[in-house]
């Protein structure tokens, strides 16, 4: 695993080895993961909607969600899936 944790300083410690991970593709926060340890499959296949200062709304939201046709997240540790980006909200 590699990559920085959306969310946390560039300092932590992240990953960590037993936790879960989307994988941030596309738009501003490409290439981050997203810890998602602990959520239900449901939360998982509705995405998330993301704040960052880097999109169309500095403060605003980034929509990253996994494809229809994408494999779903087993649950067990490392990066599970890949969340893809699909625009940005106020």
């Amino acid at each position: 695993m590699y990559g920085r944790v959306y969310g946390c300083d560039h300092d932590d410690p992240h990953p960590l080895p037993h936790q879960t991970y989307a994988a941030l593709v596309g738009g501003p926060l490409d290439g981050l993961l997203l810890d998602i340890t602990g959520w239900r499959p449901e939360e998982v296949d509705d995405g998330a909607a993301l704040m960052t200062q880097l999109g169309r709304w500095p403060g605003g939201r980034a929509l990253c969600a996994p494809r229809a046709d994408a494999s779903r997240p087993l649950g067990g540790p490392g990066v599970v899936c890949r969340f893809y980006y699909s625009g940005d909200t106020p």
